[in-house]
């Protein structure tokens, strides 16, 4: 029986999330009054028109329209996205900020066309993968197309430089041809393939190689290029198992490195302690476990392929996120999803959000 009903979890699990990120994000944020209370004002508007009002107003027209639509055009978005990256390149258009040119400025306002990439990638691979069926475990179909998708996307991204998003497509797109059933051998060539890739694109880009080494022996440069990771321990620590309280971290003033971006975990750590952090991830869990049990109830091979890649994008970023502020993981520079500053990553987070619950109103109910 198929209802076309919104997944009510779903939504409420949504709804916890965008509401701790938000009190997290204000939480984090307060540091900034003390210093800079403009940049403040602006800071909370961005985040809360930009990424959230506008993000909202995505997520209610895409969990209207039908999902299948996205299959029809699959080609022309993903196209679209690649152009759209690309434009970063053009003069007076690209924007740099960190070293990296991952920004389109216009009129003021910046926009990283790179999350629309993400999208466009996982609706042309999912559509890719749902047309071919049984026919994904042959080399001429399956493997070669995806390795393809994989180059032209990891040129733009790598040239920008933004290995953390080349990695998360990457991810990706692993997650979503081995549940359309790629053979084992292609499979666990595709990651070796890009263990390969990854590996000599670090060694030749000496920032990349320096992030690496620097997860390895964090100790090594403390004041240098270990500078973020310590601090971000020093904050995690000092939370213990409660957390100091509301807006009280002191790493976030003059310590941390984007306490509201890349570092926001580490500020969330220090304010909210382990019980917080342990919260903050089993929602991301719950968010999973509901976001794939709505992919295994789609009514087609491209729903639940859509589902699995948009459910993988979020929860992969955002505990890259988390791993690397706890020195698990490199630093990718990625924004903990729902929580960290940056209005586009807001915005497109909660616009796939609507797609997953587009792909719930028509999901066989038992």
């Amino acid at each position: 029986m198929r209802t076309k009903q919104l997944d009510r979890p779903f939504l409420v699990i949504v709804a916890i999330l965008i509401l701790a990120g938000f009190f997290l994000f204000s939480s984090a944020s307060l540091g900034l009054l003390t210093r800079e209370g403009i940049r403040f004002s602006s800071i909370m508007f961005n985040q809360i028109v930009f990424g959230l009002l506008f993000g909202l107003i995505a997520m209610f027209f895409t969990s209207r329209i039908h999902y299948l639509n996205y299959r029809k055009y699959a080609f022309y978005i993903f196209l679209a996205s690649l152009v759209l990256t690309s434009l970063v390149f053009v003069p007076f258009l690209g924007f740099e900020h960190g070293g990296a040119k991952r920004w389109i400025e216009l009129g003021g306002m910046t926009f990283q066309p790179a999350e629309f990439l993400k999208l466009g990638f996982i609706i042309y691979l999912a559509a890719w993968l749902a047309s071919i069926k049984k026919m994904v475990s042959t080399l001429k179909l399956g493997f070669l197309p995806i390795i393809g998708m994989l180059a032209i996307t990891g040129i733009i991204l790598l040239l920008q430089p933004d290995m953390g998003t080349f990695l998360v497509i990457s991810i990706i797109a692993m997650t979503m041809y081995f549940i359309a059933g790629a053979k084992w051998n292609h499979f666990l060539s595709l990651g070796l393939l890009g263990v390969a890739g990854l590996s000599t694109v670090a060694f030749l880009k000496p920032y990349l190689w320096q992030r690496i080494t620097t997860f390895l022996h964090p100790n090594i440069d403390v004041l240098g290029a270990g500078y973020q990771i310590k601090q971000s321990l020093i904050a995690i620590g000092s939370g213990q198992i409660f957390g100091r309280g509301f807006g009280k971290s002191i790493q976030k003033f003059n310590y941390l490195p984007e306490p509201i971006g890349d570092s926001i975990f580490a500020v969330t750590a220090e304010e909210w302690g382990f019980v917080g952090c342990v919260l903050l991830i089993s929602l991301f869990l719950v968010f999973a476990y509901r976001g794939l049990h709505i992919s295994a109830k789609s009514d087609s091979d491209f729903g639940r392929l859509l589902v699995v890649g948009i459910v993988i994008l979020i929860v992969s970023q955002s505990f890259m996120n988390m791993a690397s502020m706890l020195g698990i993981f490199p630093l990718t520079g990625d924004p903990l999803l729902f929580v960290s500053q940056g209005g586009t990553a807001l915005m497109f987070t909660l616009l796939e959000v609507g797609i997953i619950l587009n792909v719930s109103k028509y999901m066989k109910r038992i």
